[in-house]
């Protein structure tokens, strides 16, 4: 099966051809010492019906060691991008511009393959011989392909990837840590279908419970300029506050108010500095009572003035 699209036809739960993607981004990178890793991003057409997917490939030569390799690889769809930019799309995510001509629905492809001097790494002397150690330090003795769940954290890993802002060196050190954080997701999928990831919260064992939490962060988002309680967020995805409140937290690593505030600001960076609005005109989309009140919560969460950042 072609590498490039094996995923997308699994994803799509029917074959790809190359000649149906639009590609929109076309990423090959290497992080010395650490991993292999590409992003596809394709326009989104109508009709595809893509379910959110990752697999895991297991790759093993007894007598061709150097040919040994563990790749993940991760189909996600519904992020909305920048034709211009190449990346998410802040204006469009918010619908505050629903005509907006360069707003591109995509489906991203991101695939991470790992060498075994690399992966030895976290089974240096360990006692255990379980399935995760002999993957990891190349002992199990046939290849092998999983398909993986894709829970919130995943995702949320996955995201983070695919809209960091790191350059350099530094985006080294973004990429290898996020990389770890989706191999260690992984491990944990691969030990069993039926094993699920330990919560504080008991009520987030519950699938359904936790796509309420998910469906919460995607209402947060809609409402980015009209402030919704959490008391209205808590119906509508029909959860109590208190399951609401502590499930976010744990999911996301954060509460509801420090998220929403936090998105607020970013996307009000974004109006001021490359939409070029005034600091009234962005107080008065994010549903601000007032422009101090919009200020003063600006420069808490960026450490300036509104009024600054047009200057630069």
């Amino acid at each position: 099966m072609n590498q490039q699209f094996d995923i997308l036809s699994i994803a799509h739960r029917q074959p790809f051809l190359q000649e149906d993607l639009d590609v929109l981004l076309h990423v090959d990178r290497v992080v010395p010492g650490s991993v292999n890793y590409s992003i596809n991003r394709y326009r989104k057409q109508p009709q595809w019906n893509i379910d959110d997917t990752g697999i895991l490939i297991y790759h093993v030569e007894k007598n061709n060691p150097d040919a040994n390799y563990l790749q993940l690889k991760f189909c996600v769809s519904g992020n909305v991008y920048c034709r211009q930019k190449q990346t998410e799309c802040d204006y469009c995510k918010f619908n505050t511009s629903k005509s907006c001509v360069e707003k591109v629905d995509s489906v991203d492809v991101v695939s991470f393959s790992f060498k075994p001097n690399y992966l030895t790494q976290f089974t240096n002397n360990s006692t255990e011989s379980g399935l995760t150690e002999n993957v990891l330090s190349f002992k199990h003795k046939t290849s092998f392909s999983k398909q993986l769940p894709l829970c919130g954290k995943t995702r949320n890993a996955i995201e983070a990837l695919l809209n960091h802002t790191y350059t350099d060196t530094r985006e080294n050190i973004f990429i290898n840590a996020q990389t770890q954080i989706l191999l260690l997701y992984s491990m944990d999928c691969m030990l069993g279908d039926d094993k699920e990831t330990e919560f504080t919260c008991k009520f987030l064992q519950n699938a359904e419970d936790r796509e309420k939490i998910i469906k919460a962060r995607e209402v947060l988002l809609q409402h980015i300029g009209e402030p919704i309680t959490i008391k209205a967020l808590s119906r509508k995805v029909a959860i109590n506050e208190c399951y609401l409140k502590k499930g976010f937290k744990e999911i996301f690593g954060t509460t509801i108010f420090d998220f929403y505030q936090s998105q607020r600001m970013e996307h009000a960076k974004y109006l001021l500095y490359d939409k070029g609005l005034s600091v009234t005109e962005v107080s008065m989309l994010l549903g601000y009572s007032s422009i101090s009140h919009f200020s003063t919560a600006f420069k808490k969460h960026t450490g300036i003035k509104p009024c600054e950042l047009l200057l630069h």
